[in-house]
């Protein structure tokens, strides 16, 4: 009989026929790629673990709450520290390290705040303030923890280490956001420490960069110290090496003026440098004369400027002309035999000889001079020639002077460097750079601000919230129960013939009264499905389920009651031998005949039949329970009985019992046309369906789909109650 799945057998084409029938249009749109998680699934995973979420977060709130009462109130004290990243230096030279870049200010204000969280300076406060012999500091108890082999100055160690970690634990600062003002806070069960600590912290940071400062300033001027007495040193051996190796090569150096400042050079240099200018000098005086001796060689004397120019020719010849003047004067009474005329002309002849004789004395200077002049060239030619001599010989022997001048010349630079710095390191040791200030001293806090009530509840509730989801995914990874229509296609590989809402057994209408019901309207949606599903020759259909009071009864009575009011004659078949309750639900006692004794030939089927639900609906009960349901379900009366009454009936439909731990289903499975799976929501387990499909398929059944009954929308987390409203609204009018 099961030639072809009736779901997909060749001129179905069930998805276009279900469109049109099924809710939200499922069967059309075919199988879906299954979501990991989307807001319908949230959803439904909150709404069915409400109250494990409700318990958890309450339990959380309650335990922060039962936290809070009995934790020891712990006060916080602040005090403020002012930095100056670049620095407010007095003198130069002040401090080693001259402030920060610009762009280095965070991570300057960084190590600062690290500064203030590490050990060493909660030591150096711990060790300052004596903290580790404080009993209202580490405790009253600490004596009771002292180990019994312990010596007492280990002991003392031991406590200050207790002491430096309490402190280091409580302290805290944050790097500021806008400003260069650092907040330290420190906590403490007794606010007065708490502000005794918090005080003790801003000073001690702000003391730190001065005796940081004074530290490094006084080791580096022990290394200063040290280098200037080694470079010293050094540079006493190198002048003495560059000394004697002057006076034993007679290098003598002596310093001279220059433009750019005072510089040395040796004597035998300065030597050769003035014999050159004088031998420069000569030879210019030489030429100068020699070009004045051609001139006037061959000159008259008389023609010469320096005769014309002289005084005592001049006065020669002034003496000559008064007494030219005379003369003619005594030839106009005397004659020349007078005897003053005879004088005047012996005196004129005189100062004539005289002019003359100093005319030629003047020429000859000029010659004289010409001469001199190249005589002292020559001179100072041949003392020049002997002076480069000397030098050229010296600057071979200057060579290895001029290395050991400028390796002492650069030790006395060095040491004159060193020096310098040593000087401003000591004139500025103990000046503070004022690169961290005590802004505000810390107070004693009058309240404490630990625990804080509201902030533990609101901790509280986000753990528990945390938790419970936590907890909820688990269970819910855990639970396999079907929830939604989508899992059974999805998961399942089951297409989906409907699903009906969730019904209190007394509401539900098994007599059929009740026309627009929301049960009444779900069924018909999934009757429709059926009813385009089945070819008109395969009319034989099973319900089944994996476990009982999954509402499979139900089902097969509402729904034979549908295709009965559409005129249809409809046979229903308690094939449950077993449980048997299709008589009970409908109102009726159990007949004494039945299904059993129609396949054994003991009653007719119209005699077994019951009537009275509706007028084209028949009921075979099951009658008395027979010793071997499975064989009888498996026997070829059944197949015989379905063969016999398929042309009589539209319909024919058995309700078989559940699958799992029974074999009566699935013996049943290979006699009908199509099996249609029967799933309460939020109850069948999708290993127990899947297993029960299983055995339908390898007994030769046919699942044609799967009804998913009692499905409660919010445990889904979807919104399907609305889906019913109009047909709600329909049944009021009417009745209205």
């Amino acid at each position: 009989m099961n030639d072809y799945p009736l779901m997909h057998g060749p001129g179905s084409n069930r998805r276009n026929w279900v469109d049109a029938y099924v809710l939200d249009g499922e069967a059309a749109q075919g199988p879906t790629q299954p979501k990991l998680i989307d807001i319908a699934t949230i959803r439904g995973i909150l709404f069915r673990q409400r109250w494990l979420i409700a318990m958890t977060i309450a339990l959380a709130v309650l335990a922060g709450l039962v936290f809070t009462i009995l934790a020891t109130p712990m006060y916080e004290a602040r005090s403020t520290v002012r930095v100056e990243p670049f620095g407010a230096f007095i003198i130069e030279g002040q401090n080693l390290d001259q402030g920060i870049a610009s762009n280095q200010v965070y991570d300057f204000m960084s190590t600062q705040v690290g500064i203030i969280e590490s050990r060493s300076l909660a030591r150096l406060i711990a060790e300052d303030h004596n903290l580790g012999a404080r009993d209202d500091f580490i405790g009253e108890d600490i004596e009771e923890r002292r180990p019994a082999d312990l010596s007492d100055s280990a002991w003392r160690d031991s406590k200050t280490d207790i002491a430096v970690a309490m402190l280091h634990d409580r302290v805290s600062a944050e790097v500021p956001a806008n400003n260069w003002i650092i907040e330290i806070a420190f906590r403490s069960e007794d606010p007065a420490i708490a502000a005794e600590m918090a005080n003790a912290y801003a000073t001690a940071f702000a003391a730190s960069e001065t005796r940081e400062a004074v530290e490094g300033n006084e080791y580096a001027r022990d290394y200063l110290r040290e280098q200037i007495a080694v470079i010293r040193q050094r540079l006493r051996d190198a002048e003495n090496a560059a000394n004697g190796y002057a006076r034993t090569n007679g290098i003598v150096v002596q310093p001279i003026a220059s433009e750019d400042g005072q510089s040395e050079t040796t004597l035998t240099s300065a030597n050769l440098a003035n014999i050159n200018a004088r031998a420069a000098a000569a030879r210019a005086a030489r030429i100068a004369a020699e070009q004045r001796w051609r001139a006037v060689q061959n000159t008259p004397a008389g023609q010469l400027a320096e005769v014309q120019q002289s005084t005592y020719v001049q006065s020669l010849r002034a003496d000559r002309v008064a007494k030219e003047t005379e003369l003619v004067a005594l030839r106009q009474r005397y004659n020349d035999n007078f005897p003053q005329v005879a004088d005047l002309r012996a005196q004129i002849a005189a100062v004539d000889e005289r002019v003359d004789a100093a005319m030629n004395d003047i020429k000859m200077s000029i010659r004289n001079e010409y001469l001199v002049a190249r005589n002292q060239e020559s001179a100072l030619a041949e003392e020049l020639r002997t002076a480069t001599g000397e030098t050229l010989l010296e600057q071979d022997r200057q060579v290895e002077y001029g290395v050991l001048e400028r390796e002492a010349q650069a030790l006395r630079e060095q040491l004159q460097a060193l020096l310098a710095r040593f000087n401003q390191l000591s004139a500025t040791t103990n000046i503070d750079g004022g690169q961290l200030n005590l802004l505000d001293t810390a107070v004693v806090p009058s309240a404490p601000y630990a625990p804080s009530l509201s902030g533990n509840l609101l901790l509280a509730m986000v753990f528990g919230i945390a938790l419970a989801g936590v907890l909820a995914v688990l269970r819910e990874m855990l639970d396999d129960r079907i929830r939604s229509i989508t899992d059974i296609e999805e998961r399942l590989g089951l297409p989906l013939l409907g699903h009906t809402p969730f019904v209190a057994e007394q509401d539900i209408d098994y007599e059929g009264r009740e026309r627009y019901g929301e049960l009444v309207e779900a069924y018909a949606s999934i009757r429709s499905t059926i009813d385009f599903s089945l070819p008109r020759d395969r009319n034989v259909i099973q319900l089944t389920s994996s476990q009982e009071a999954e509402g499979k009864s139900t089902t097969a009575i509402i729904l034979a009651e549908l295709f009965a009011s559409l005129g249809r004659k409809v046979l229903l078949v308690d094939a449950d031998l077993r449980r048997p309750s299709i008589a009970s639900l409908v109102g009726t006692k159990r007949p004494k005949t039945g299904l059993v004794e129609v396949l054994l030939g003991h009653a007719d089927l119209s005699s077994a039949v019951i009537r009275g639900v509706h007028e084209n609906l028949e009921i075979l009960s099951v009658g008395e329970v027979p010793p071997n349901p499975t064989e009888l379900l498996g026997s070829s009366q059944l197949a015989e009985f379905i063969a016999r009454y398929r042309q009589q009936y539209s319909l024919i439909i058995f309700d078989s019992p559940p699958i799992l731990g029974l074999a009566d289903a699935p013996t049943l499975s290979r006699m009908v046309d199509g099996t249609a799976f029967v799933m309460e929501a939020n109850r069948t387990r999708f290993g127990q369906v899947r297993s029960a499909i299983r055995r339908l398929r390898v007994n030769g059944g046919n699942p044609i789909g799967g009804i998913l009954t009692k499905y409660r929308a919010l445990n889904a987390g979807e919104k399907y109650n609305s889906q019913y409203n109009y047909y709600r609204y329909v049944s009021e009018t009417e009745t209205a």
